[in-house]
């Protein structure tokens, strides 16, 4: 697994920064003022800093930009990062900054002088996560030893980055399990990894193919039948609240998606290891929240299956009867997700009767269609949990956008033989989607469904990740979380 840079957090020595070993970072506001730290560096360079500020190289620098000068005369550190960066910085400037300095991070980590920068946090949040570099399949393994990084402020005892580093660490954990190949990370595999988080303070429930017979959640079990690994539904339960009813998140994990016997075509299949992003995010959330003694009560549960061709796999025209007693008309065995997640969520509606519910899924190809790969799709049937989900994903930086609902998407999911098909067709994919999993929440319980087909995992690097996972909706979910339950 990957670990996150660790954080350290000192007065400023000036005579330390001349023998920084690694990279020294320096802060400085768009008028090329010089801080005390600043001054210093100046003076071991020889002016050099000073001539870089007047240049013309640096009036064009973009705030947020960094300039790399590399051995940097009379200093140890085999690179000076020159971040033009006002005090006053929002916090997705500050983010884009660090993740600047992270995306050049070395083994031997980096100084960072950041002056009278005021969103120091949210500079180091930034260059955690772009330091982010999934190593376990390439012949030199995960790093043996994680680089530090030291933030040398004026008053370091009101700087905690404690919060900082557990998001970094939720988000690594969303990023590890979307970046494992499928035959590494199978079912059982995933619910292992799970269950490791009991040491840090969440109730981890691991419930079993008989169990869910039992339970009655024929779509889930339809769904991973055709495979050798067996279906799973993991809980996982953190309560930092009082007796007040939990926050639901629920996630899709399909490991691998074959499409089943609706096969999908061989180019590009190789993506679908990341199938279980949902599920992936949902676990992220988790593991931040209990890193954090998070304030409230959430509880989430993730569906683990894996869809593959067998002759025991469910065929087009089968109908099978949910959990909530529904029958569904399997038209396309690739639209598995949904019948994953409708299980579940009857189940965590039945079970924690929650305050709200959150459901997050890989689900569906029109989505990325509609928003492209910068905004996740919302749906949701209240508008004031929407609000503030979207309020929270805003304020994280995390692009999102509301989509429609309604009857004439519904009508499209009528049925001859059963009471629904699992598909509408063509047009508008990703609401008829939405619509499927609407029919399994009760009437009264604020629900959101997320489609994060697009912003799950990317070809290219993002300002706060490199190309592929992206850990995307840790941090709006963790805000969310705060957002709901107020310091008293």
């Amino acid at each position: 697994m990957t670990t996150p840079v660790r954080f350290a957090v000192t007065a400023p020595d000036l005579d330390a920064i001349a023998k920084a070993a690694g990279r020294v970072a320096l802060i400085v506001p768009s008028d090329g003022r010089m801080s005390p730290a600043a001054r210093r560096v100046n003076r071991v360079t020889k002016g050099a800093l000073a001539r870089f500020l007047e240049s013309e190289a640096f009036g064009k620098m973009k705030e947020g930009e960094a300039k790399e000068l590399s051995w940097p005369t009379g200093m140890a550190a085999e690179a000076l990062h020159v971040v033009k960066l006002p005090n006053q910085a929002g916090a997705d400037l500050a983010r884009g900054a660090g993740a600047a300095l992270g995306a050049a991070l070395g083994k031997e980590g980096a100084l960072v002088l950041p002056g009278g920068l005021k969103r120091v946090a949210d500079l180091a949040l930034g260059l955690a996560l772009r330091a982010y570099r999934f190593t376990d399949h390439k012949s030199e393994g995960p790093a043996a030893e994680v680089p530090e990084v030291t933030f040398a402020v004026a008053k370091p005892e009101e700087l905690d980055l404690s919060a900082t580093a557990a998001l970094a660490e939720g988000v690594f954990f969303t990023r590890d399990l979307v970046s494992e190949p499928s035959n590494v990370l199978t079912t059982t595999e995933f619910a292992r990894r799970l269950s490791e988080l009991e040491s840090l303070g969440v109730e981890v429930e691991v419930l079993e193919e008989d169990q869910l017979a039992e339970l009655g959640m024929r779509t889930l079990l339809a769904v991973g039948q055709g495979s050798a690994s067996p279906s799973k539904v993991v809980v996982m339960q953190w309560k930092g609240g009082a007796e007040e009813a939990p926050l639901a998140l629920v996630g899709k994990g399909v490991v691998f998606d074959t499409g089943g016997i609706s096969l999908k075509p061989a180019a590009g299949m190789e993506d679908m290891t990341m199938d279980m992003g949902g599920a992936g995010t949902v676990a992220g959330v988790m593991k931040s929240l209990a890193l954090r003694k998070a304030r409230g009560n959430v509880v989430g549960l993730v569906g683990l299956v894996e869809n593959m061709p067998d002759g025991n796999a469910i065929r087009p025209g089968d109908v099978v009867k949910s959990m909530k007693g529904d029958t569904v008309e399997i038209i396309n065995t690739d639209a598995e997700g949904r019948l994953v997640l409708c299980d579940v969520l009857w189940y965590a509606q039945e079970r924690f009767g929650p305050r709200g519910v959150i459901d997050l899924a890989t689900l569906t190809g029109a989505i990325i269609i509609g928003l492209g790969h910068e905004n996740a799709g919302v749906f949701s049937n209240d508008d004031a949990f929407c609000a503030a989900f979207l309020k929270a994903a805003g304020t994280e930086g995390e692009g999102a956008w509301r989509m429609p609902l309604g009857q004439a998407y519904d009508d499209q999911l009528k049925s001859d033989v059963a009471d629904m098909k699992n598909v509408g067709g063509r047009p508008a994919g990703s609401i008829t989607a939405a619509q499927y999993l609407k029919r399994f929440i009760k009437e009264g319980t604020p629900w959101i469904h997320l489609d994060i087909a697009g912003v799950a995992s990317v070809k290219s690097a993002t300002t706060l990740a490199p190309k592929g996972a992206t850990g995307w909706g840790v941090l709006a979910l963790n805000r969310l979380v705060d957002d709901l339950n107020p310091a008293t």
